[in-house]
């Protein structure tokens, strides 16, 4: 008995000191990170100046990339512009330059001032969409003067967003109220835009939209989706039909009450939102 009660002594003694073991190797590894960690803080400091020399030439010698630079490889934005000269280079190109007239004023003497470098050439996707913009700025030019012209500024308003040249037709002046087809009156106007859409080399897109208000039981619309739906369709038609524009330079679509441009709360807020927008897109086709 006495054996037994020794030894389950023994072995309680030893479970007790086995965190010990734990202990010491953790204080181990907690030596050797921290001596690692002195180790890679002592730099060499002569290698350290070669690589920063060598990082600051090459960030120096290359032109930014935001800038329409070449890039530090010198592969992008080849047929662009680049940055200018730094100081440096600058102070070094006058003084050749200085040179240069010393050297050679008799020859130089009463020449024409030399040109700029010229940028380089545009893709010709650039010079469409260049077109493309002299082309908007002159259609919204002609359809303002129109518009002040014929006194139709309750009725057609035209603004440049972002998407492109928007024109806002009232529906007073297409549409009888509940209704679709476009009234006698409003053909002289969509026909004079029909002509400056038809050299137009872009997306028109046709939107309809009304206020709030529920439909009238006596209008053969369900509701105001199939209203504006059915009324931006009615001025596709007219510019296709009618005006024989290739239809593939068009796209419609109805919006109901879903993105109005005045208060729905009021009567002029609800006379504004009824309306046909036609948007010349700024896009290129295909």
């Amino acid at each position: 008995m006495r054996q037994r009660n020794r030894q389950r002594r023994r072995e309680g003694t030893e479970s007790r000191d086995r965190w010990l073991i734990t202990y010491a190797d953790l204080i181990t590894l907690l030596l050797i990170f921290f001596v690692i960690m002195y180790a890679m803080s002592r730099l060499d400091i002569e290698k350290y100046e070669v690589v920063t020399a060598s990082l600051q030439q090459t960030f120096k010698s290359g032109d930014s990339i935001l800038e329409n630079g070449s890039g530090v490889l010198g592969s992008a934005d080849r047929y662009t512009h680049r940055n200018p000269p730094s100081s440096g280079e600058q102070g070094t190109n006058q003084e050749g330059n200085h040179g240069k007239d010393a050297q050679g004023q008799d020859q130089n003497q009463g020449s024409a001032p030399q040109p700029e470098a010229s940028q380089g050439p545009l893709t010709e996707r650039e010079l469409a969409f260049r077109q493309q913009e002299e082309e908007l700025l002159s259609l919204m030019k002609i359809i303002e003067a129109y518009i002040e012209d014929n006194e139709l500024e309750d009725q057609i308003t035209v603004a440049d967003l972002p998407k492109g040249i928007s024109i806002a037709l009232s529906d007073r002046f297409l549409f009888d109220v509940g209704k679709a087809e476009l009234k006698e009156g409003s053909a002289k106007t969509l026909s004079k835009l029909a002509s400056l859409f038809s050299n137009l080399d872009t997306v028109i897109s046709i939107e309809g939209h009304t206020d709030n208000l529920p439909i009238i039981h006596a209008s053969k619309y369900k509701d105001n989706w199939e209203l504006s739906g059915a009324r931006a369709l009615s001025v596709l038609r007219y510019f296709v039909d009618t005006e024989k524009l290739d239809p593939r330079g068009f796209q419609y679509a109805g919006y109901a009450d879903t993105r109005p441009d005045g208060d729905n709360s009021t009567e002029a807020g609800r006379q504004k939102n009824r309306r046909v927008e036609i948007t010349v897109l700024r896009q290129l086709q295909q």
